[in-house]
């Protein structure tokens, strides 16, 4: 009778035949199953899990990084919790999840498009990484995503509208980032002021940055003057005064004003290229679209924005346009050189 008592009692509690040495996989309702393998001091995910596993729980381990091929067996899997690894890595090709944990491991990047294809999402946690860069469209299709947590990051800033497209987002948690709370930032009070999302620790969404913010929660961050950039361009000679010849030496002067300060760069358009050069370099080898490349030194731009033509000819006629762009915005001003 022993023999027939163990069965039963194994199909009783639904203990999986088949589930490799260091897990434990149970059946659950409707052919799920559960496949348990935290706390085994793992350091890869184990081979011959079971086709039908829908949640695998590897916390607690000491995996390293996930590859693409460690989850071939398991393709139904929507629940994957890896808290408390040493995971730094993870190749593109993430499941078709619901939830997924990732928090307390040492993540200094992430495959941010992967998110795309995981529109199911309900579920993501993030939080205790190294997590430096947020694109702004990292969450753009997650649209059933609950629950967000990227809190104890190193994240400096998020940009507008990265949380836009969470229409059924109810918590997020994105305390204990180092934030740089400059203009670029302000619209995060604003928005978290006036959502309805429940944002817990609000005290500890604080800034690392500029000084005089340093540990000053973002909410208390006063109003910042910030102007949208502006740009004038000027040129040496005067062409109002002057007609270019072959051989002119051209100077155009772009002033910018802004705050914080503009970057300056320049985009040149001639009959034959279009060319982007930023500065500042001296000389300056610039890059040229559709192949095409000019030589080195025909244009040479300085710190305070000044483009050089040492040689102006109908090879360097056309329009030249200033830009000037920090975290406010970005404006642009044109000018048509020709002999």
């Amino acid at each position: 009778m022993a023999p027939f008592l163990c069965m039963w009692i194994a199909a009783f509690f639904g203990v999986s035949q088949g589930c490799p040495e260091p897990c434990t996989c149970v059946e659950k309702k409707f052919g799920r199953q559960l496949a348990e393998c935290a706390y085994r001091d793992l350091q890869e995910v184990p081979a011959g899990l079971p086709s039908n596993v829908t949640t695998l729980t590897l916390s607690a381990n000491r995996l390293h990084a996930l590859q693409q091929r460690s989850f071939l067996e398991v393709t139904q899997v929507s629940s994957l919790w890896l808290a408390h690894n040493e995971i730094s890595a993870i190749e593109a090709g993430l499941l078709h999840l619901k939830n997924i944990d990732l928090s307390h491991n040492q993540l200094a990047d992430f495959p941010w498009r992967d998110l795309h294809n995981l529109s199911a999402l309900q579920l993501l946690k993030m939080n205790n990484n190294q997590l430096a860069r947020l694109p702004a469209d990292a969450f753009r299709t997650l649209r059933d995503l609950r629950s967000l947590r990227i809190n104890n990051n190193e994240f400096a800033t998020i940009a507008q509208g990265t949380f836009d497209s969470l229409t059924s987002l109810s918590h997020l948690q994105i305390y204990n980032n180092p934030l740089n709370c400059t203009c670029a930032l302000l619209w995060l009070k604003g928005w978290a002021e006036n959502t309805l999302i429940s944002i817990p620790e609000r005290d500890s969404i604080s800034c690392a940055a500029p000084d005089s913010f340093r540990g000053l929660p973002l909410a208390r961050v006063p109003a910042l003057a910030c102007p949208w950039p502006g740009s004038r361009a000027c040129s040496q000679p005067s062409l109002d005064s002057t007609e270019l010849h072959e051989g002119f030496t051209l100077l155009l002067h772009c002033s910018a004003t802004g705050s914080p300060p503009p970057e300056l760069s320049w985009r040149v358009q001639t009959a034959s290229q279009g060319t982007e050069v930023n500065g500042p370099s001296v000389p300056m080898k610039d890059r040229a679209a559709g192949g095409s490349k000019q030589s080195a030194g025909s244009f040479v731009i300085f710190k305070n924005g000044t483009l050089l033509i040492p040689n102006f000819s109908k090879r360097e006629e056309g329009t030249y346009t200033c830009l000037a762009a920090n975290e406010v915005g970005a404006h642009e001003v044109s000018a048509s050189e020709a002999l």
